[in-house]
């Protein structure tokens, strides 16, 4: 019998072709090996990539074309707001969403036109009010029927009128993180549905300062299931219909938020570690398209139910998405510096130069990034480090100080990691970088951008120690 060909391994759960892969045993993040970038731009670092992000872009527009609706998507800056990433956003085809007038300044900055901008926020100040109604964007996203008062002030002031949506708080619940919930009613969002009658009367009082174009509704991040987006359509669709019935003013666009989530358990090798819940929410893998679907079909039922097919023909339907566009298409690369071994308890710490404070949600929501060796990625990793940070503070460290309560005891990495390793945290390309702040007076990193084929770019100087100094007066 002739030989057989040995199989070829696996491929590790985490790689994504053509973005994240394995090559001559190192990582590769879109032809660019990890390794190198580390030892060319510095440790620690922010790698996104240009191709992946296209391509998430991509898998929105194909969900928008299985629907007969017009859609609007509109990047959530906040998820990152970095200049590189706002162009790539721009150049694939897609609008914005900002929630400060800094993000705004931004956004008109790297290319967006005033019409594909809309603003949310919950206390925007005269000054931003003031901006955005001066560069005539697509909508202010009014989140209180005082709020409609600031806008009317603003339009005055600039002699236009104001494009505005109202934003509403439903009380529908997910199974996202609680943190991570903005259509409650004990959220700080919205107008609640008691007070919409009268936000609508109010915000229509004055046709010559401002326009009524929409309702919105944001029900929060990483939402693992189709329904809450399916019942906050339903939701908005029914005061669409009510406000024409009532007043004979069209509505002509329902933005349901972002939400969209990302898979952060690709490689579920340590899910079993984690909460029933946690897995559910990490792991979920619901589509835009599921979401877009979902919506229109409780929105085609109750326009029939209502005889108002004719209004649904005019709606456009706004999609927020930060996290979905962007998290998996970045990662933070960083250093083992020092390691220590506890004989009491048999621990083996691993401690790196990446701390909170350039990944807050491992904090303020014990977010679970995936753990490997970028020098050795095809490896097995099955051996149990804790891991930590460089920061004075206990909870800097990429496990749960309280017992397990959401993350991992332990991470998985290859035997016998020693300083000098580059280690690379996946999935970090959302509320990274645009959360980073140089606690501990540590420098915040540079950032690459790696384009088609392979080519890096440096989208991010990294700090130097007078950046520290400033806006300090002495």
């Amino acid at each position: 019998m002739p030989a057989q060909t040995p199989a070829r391994p696996a491929a590790p759960a985490w790689t994504i072709p053509g973005f994240l892969e394995v090559r001559d045993g190192r990582l590769h993040v879109s032809g660019a090996d990890a390794t190198e970038l580390l030892r060319q731009y510095g440790s620690p670092l922010y790698v996104f990539s240009e191709p992946r992000l296209r391509s998430n872009i991509e898998r929105l527009k194909r969900a928008a074309d299985g629907v007969s609706r017009p859609v609007k998507f509109c990047y959530a800056s906040k998820a990152n707001s970095n200049m590189a990433v706002l162009a790539a956003v721009r150049d694939a085809g897609i609008d914005i969403e900002v929630n400060s007038g800094g993000e705004l300044f931004k956004a008109l900055r790297a290319g967006f036109r005033p019409e594909q901008i809309i603003f949310n926020g919950t206390s925007k100040s005269d000054d931003e009010l003031d901006d955005a109604v001066r560069a005539g964007i697509y909508s202010i996203n009014v989140d209180s029927t005082y709020e409609i008062e600031l806008v009317e002030a603003a339009a005055r002031r600039a002699g236009k009128r104001a494009n505005i949506t109202l934003r509403l708080v439903p009380e529908i619940g997910t199974r996202s993180h609680i943190g991570l919930q903005t259509a409650l009613l004990t959220s700080k969002f919205g107008i609640t549905s008691s007070e919409v009658p009268d936000a609508f009367r109010r915000a229509l009082a004055h046709p010559e300062l401002i326009h009524v174009g929409g309702i919105h509704i944001h029900i929060g991040s990483q939402t693992p299931d189709v329904e809450p987006f399916a019942e906050a359509f339903r939701a908005m669709w029914e005061h669409l219909v009510a406000l024409h019935r009532e007043t004979g003013h069209t509505l002509e666009h329902i933005n349901l938020g972002g939400g969209i989530p990302v898979n952060y358990l690709r490689d579920r090798s340590q899910a079993d570690q984690m909460p029933e819940a946690e897995r559910d929410m990490l792991g979920a893998s619901l589509e835009p398209a599921e979401v877009l679907a979902a919506a229109l079909a409780v929105a085609r039922e109750s326009a029939r139910a209502a005889d108002a097919e004719h209004l649904l023909d005019r709606v456009t339907i706004l999609l927020e998405p930060g996290r979905s566009v962007v998290s998996d298409a970045g990662l933070v690369l960083t250093t083992v510096r020092n390691i220590k071994r506890r004989p009491e308890t048999g621990d083996v710490w691993l401690l790196t130069d990446a701390g909170f404070n350039l990944l807050l949600s491992m904090t303020t929501y014990k977010w679970y990034y995936h753990l490997v060796s970028a020098a050795r990625a095809d490896a097995p990793h099955d051996t149990s480090y804790k891991v930590a940070g460089p920061l004075c503070d206990s909870g800097d460290v990429y496990f749960d100080i309280e017992g397990g309560s959401r993350l991992p005891d332990y991470r998985q990495l290859p035997a016998d990691v020693r300083p000098g390793e580059t280690l690379a945290l996946l999935n970090s390309g959302a509320y990274s970088l645009a959360q980073a702040f140089p606690y501990n007076g540590r420098p915040l990193p540079a950032a690459v951008m790696v384009r088609e084929g392979g080519k890096v770019d440096l989208v991010r100087r990294r700090d130097t120690y007078e950046d520290l100094l400033a806006g300090d007066i002495w």
